[in-house]
């Protein structure tokens, strides 16, 4: 047997299409408020709330996946790409079941979307913004090359209390264009 290094070993994470056959693995993650509490939603607390969600939003989303490690869905994650003189960006948004935190899967999510969304979006800029008490997220963030451009104060109306929100992006490597 090979000695312990300490290092947590990779699990084969993938990304698909989230689609209403994840419902009871979403459920597992939407339905903890310890996940959702820096989510601009609010844990859901009924099956057919959530296959509300998934027949008026999820079946819409034009890049809605979600993070599956062994083939089971155990969180999602979005690009939502700018409209008009803001198509070439697209902002980040991913959710984890708590089970799986810190254990690098949000990280290898997050590299498959970026390397998926620039190829599939055609953009130029990835950003995503963090409830600043949220020190896991802007790590998981910044191990995939992203860089704190800045802190706005009071920014977002986040379940009825005014928030402050970091910024972080990441561009496009022109050497890859």
């Amino acid at each position: 047997m090979a000695p312990s290094t300490g290092m947590i070993h990779p699990r084969r994470v993938t990304l698909v299409p989230l689609h209403l056959t994840y419902i009871h693995d979403f459920m597992f993650w939407a339905t903890d408020n310890a996940v959702t509490q820096y989510l601009l939603w609010s844990s859901y607390t009924s099956i057919e709330e959530a296959e509300r969600f998934f027949t008026d939003v999820v079946a819409y989303h034009p890049w809605f996946k979600a993070i599956c490690l062994d083939g089971r869905a155990v969180g999602s994650i979005t690009l939502d790409q700018g409209k008009q003189a803001y198509r070439c960006k697209a902002e980040l948004g991913y959710v984890l079941a708590r089970k799986h935190w810190g254990k690098g899967i949000a990280t290898q999510a997050i590299a498959k979307a970026i390397q998926s969304g620039f190829q599939d979006l055609d953009i130029i800029r990835i950003e995503a913004y963090v409830d600043p008490s949220n020190l896991a997220s802007g790590r998981v963030l910044e191990n995939n090359g992203f860089s704190q451009e800045g802190y706005l104060r009071s920014c977002i109306l986040h379940k009825g209390q005014l928030r402050d929100r970091l910024l972080y992006a990441l561009i496009r490597d022109k050497e890859k264009t």
